[in-house]
């Protein structure tokens, strides 16, 4: 009823849910029609909750892709009844994968190994609760989010006769916010750590081309009075460089490619490998090598020919 005092030009819309509760390691959580009407992409087969079973207080349930494999395998879940505490509910609708990573229900009672939705009025009945302990408010227009913040911020006030840490108001925009410049955060935390070891990797590079110039100081003179050019020493040392670079940075990439696998596989995930991230991989290699070889390489080209033939 708070809700409806809200200025109407807000285009606000609520869902409404229980608290979650777990059963079989599954997430079964309560949710008006509303929260399928605004996210139609949500249903991949059946039919989504309607007014009819929250207001009937129904006994009907919509399932996520894992909730459905683990219940039922090879059977169509469409038409089965899943007991929930002892009740059985009837299954008629399936959720689609948008709606198995629908950002909401993976913030608020997400679960890794399934997912129920029956009608709130039912989870209230269930936890024997007479008031919701959540609410999802949408925004038609993302520009009025502060103001809608604030107009519902002002309504919980009243309600809770402004008592404070009564209720807790989670803009999902600031939330999603907050991820990119944390996401941002470790990315410059692992951009940092890449450039180390680059950096690293590169100046082991260029003392071991070093001592191979000092090495093969009289090789390089000998090719000189047999009339090679400085640009072909030069070369040759730069692509000597290149190759010990790359041969390092695939076993790198080798390794990576075998832990993050391991990780992957450990976690139940999918693995699936990037091409732009190898290339980009591979790529760097050459780079530190031609970088880091540039100077040895030099060297190598500028050795005065009868001061290089004295070593032999």
């Amino acid at each position: 009823d708070n809700v409806s005092q809200i200025d109407p030009k807000a285009s606000l819309t609520a869902t409404v849910s229980s608290a979650t509760a777990y059963i079989e390691d599954m997430s079964v959580s309560g949710n008006s029609e509303v929260y399928f009407q605004r996210q139609s992409e949500l249903m991949a087969r059946g039919r989504a909750l309607n007014v009819l079973d929250v207001e009937g207080v129904n006994r009907v349930c919509v399932l996520d892709s894992k909730a459905a494999s683990r219940l039922f395998d090879s059977v169509d879940p469409l038409g089965q009844y899943v007991n929930i505490a002892g009740i059985e509910y009837r299954v008629v609708g399936l959720l689609s994968e948008d709606g198995d990573a629908d950002v909401m229900s993976q913030a608020f009672g997400g679960n890794k190994d399934g997912r129920i939705i029956i009608p709130y009025t039912a989870a209230l009945k269930h936890a024997g609760q007479r008031n919701v302990t959540s609410l999802d408010v949408y925004v038609a227009d993302t520009d009025l989010m502060d103001d809608t913040v604030d107009e519902v911020e002002a309504v919980l006030k009243a309600a809770f006769n402004y008592r404070d840490d009564s209720y807790t108001v989670i803009n999902m925009e600031s939330l999603l916010d907050t991820m990119d410049t944390m996401m941002g955060m470790m990315s410059s935390v692992l951009v940092g750590i890449a450039s180390i070891a680059l950096l690293v990797g590169g100046i082991g590079i260029m003392n071991m081309m070093l001592v191979s110039v000092t090495e093969r100081t009289a090789e390089i003179g000998l090719r000189k009075a047999l009339g090679a050019q400085p640009a072909q020493i030069q070369m040759q040392f730069l692509i000597e460089s290149i190759v010990l670079s790359l041969i390092g940075g695939l076993a790198g990439l080798v390794v990576g490619l075998i832990v993050s696998y391991a990780m992957i596989t450990a976690m139940g995930a999918a693995f699936s490998i990037s091409i732009d991230a190898v290339g980009l991989g591979v790529g760097f290699s050459v780079a530190v090598g031609i970088v880091f070889g540039w100077a040895p390489a030099r060297k190598a080209s500028a050795l005065n020919p009868i001061d290089a033939l004295r070593n032999v």
